[in-house]
């Protein structure tokens, strides 16, 4: 956990270089340890009731919290801050409370039926919730406290039209799986439609998008060691396609369905992740 935590810090560092502080400590050091703090606050009692039920929505609230921490400490606020806020506000609160209804119905989240009655690996998965925040939102984080401060122009037009087609697609995805599981003649099948006939996990090419976007507005507002925080979307990238994303999603639907002609041939014909129109 401490590697953790001490990555978190190395951003924290260069998110803050340039930035604004406040008490004399750079406010990215105080947007990184709220983050970690959040989770570990709700890490207590999910862990004495056996509970994951909130720790998606314990994610999203932590991205809401710590931006509009970010947009308070890093004050004055610029149309870059409200705007970045904006993005954070919108796509949190729709994903937060998504995913919140979704655990709800289904009672459990898989993935946590082997680790949250272990309190180290119950912890660490709240601890790297903490980081995942950190870095997806580094970039937004460092532009809202950064000490420059510069009009919206072109910069800010060509990311939030790339936010907008990346919360578009991630948004309709959703929907359109919560919908097709509604069905009771559905059950137990894989969608293939709408979107999912573009793409495997078109939600998760939503995501990445999004946060490209993200990081498009906020390059006018870095300076210096804070242009590393434009790392963020590839992390999110990295993070959903190679360790706890597609991987566990592909291998679960290769489980359950990977012996169904009618799944092969979906997979032969659908990209992974990148849509592009059913072949």
């Amino acid at each position: 956990m401490a590697v953790v935590v001490a990555i978190g810090a190395l951003v924290a560092w260069a998110g803050a270089s340039g930035g604004r502080t406040a008490a004399g400590i750079g406010v990215h050091w105080w947007v990184a340890a709220a983050s970690f703090v959040i989770n570990w606050a709700v890490f207590v009692p999910s862990y004495l009731r056996g509970t994951e039920h909130f720790y998606d929505l314990t994610g999203s609230l932590t991205y809401l919290l710590t931006t509009i921490l970010a947009v308070v400490l890093g004050g004055p606020a610029d149309g870059r801050s409200w705007l970045l806020l904006g993005f954070v506000v919108v796509w949190a609160g729709r994903l937060g409370s998504f995913l919140f209804l979704r655990i709800r119905k289904a009672g459990k989240d898989e993935r946590f039926d082997r680790i949250k009655g272990d309190p180290a690996r119950f912890l660490m998965t709240w601890t790297l919730q903490g980081l995942w925040v950190i870095f997806t939102a580094a970039a937004a984080h460092a532009a809202i406290a950064s000490t420059h401060r510069s009009s919206l122009g072109w910069w800010a037009a060509v990311g939030t039209l790339v936010w907008l087609i990346g919360f578009g697609i991630e948004a309709v995805a959703d929907e359109q799986k919560r919908r097709f599981k509604l069905d009771p003649a559905n059950s137990g099948r894989y969608i293939s439609s709408g979107l999912w006939a573009w793409s495997r996990h078109p939600n998760y090419f939503g995501e990445i998008v999004l946060w490209i976007g993200v990081a498009v507005v906020a390059v006018p507002g870095l300076r210096g060691w804070q242009y590393v925080t434009l790392l963020s979307p590839v992390f999110v990238a990295l993070l959903l396609t190679r360790i706890s994303g597609l991987p566990m999603l592909e291998r679960r639907a290769d489980k359950r369905w990977g012996d169904e002609p009618d799944y092969q041939r979906y997979k032969e014909r659908t990209p992974v992740l990148v849509p592009r129109p059913p072949s």
